[in-house]
């Protein structure tokens, strides 16, 4: 062999080798600094709502009546565990928790699935659902085996958290 190609060959294990120590630190540093929690809503989510234009007679908008709907909860707040004061909006679609990053609330919770439950509107009320996880989930203080009825205010504990429902 020449010269050229020991001195190349060497390079080559020295890249290799420099390659896995950077790709073994990066392991590290993500298993040291846990999973990163993204902002979902972007701009749109920060907007509110446009105010009603004015009567054109110059009369003051009626008032709107009240809806069953004002005394639905309107977000889902963690009172208990690592993200205590984490609050989501409430909307029609279901909330997946759990720790993978594709859950809505992601969980940095060892006691926690990968996708651990699911909370959901159905008939005007909404419903938590255990998908199955290792360790349960708990309505108060009992263990969820289908998906149950969730009043405003009840805690639900998955993990070492507690979520509940707020107006």
């Amino acid at each position: 062999m020449s010269e050229l190609a020991v001195t190349l060959l060497r390079l080559g294990y020295l890249i290799l080798l420099w390659v896995f120590v950077l790709s073994a630190i990066g392991v590290l540093r993500r298993d040291l600094y846990g999973t990163k929690i993204t902002a979902r809503g972007g701009k749109a989510a920060n907007r509110r709502a446009p105010t009603p234009a004015p009567a054109p007679n110059g009369a003051a908008p009626a008032a709107a009546a009240p809806r069953g709907r004002d005394q639905a909860p309107t977000r889902l707040v963690v009172t208990e565990g690592p993200l205590r004061g984490t609050s989501l909006p409430l909307t029609s679609s279901a909330i997946l928790i759990g720790r993978a990053p594709s859950c809505t609330l992601v969980l940095d919770d060892d006691y926690s699935s990968s996708r651990h439950a699911r909370i959901f509107p159905s008939g005007g009320q909404w419903f938590v659902e255990d998908l199955g996880s290792t360790n349960g989930t708990f309505l108060g203080t009992t263990r969820v085996e289908e998906p149950t009825p969730v009043p405003p205010g009840a805690h639900v504990r998955i993990g070492q958290s507690v979520v509940e429902l707020q107006r």
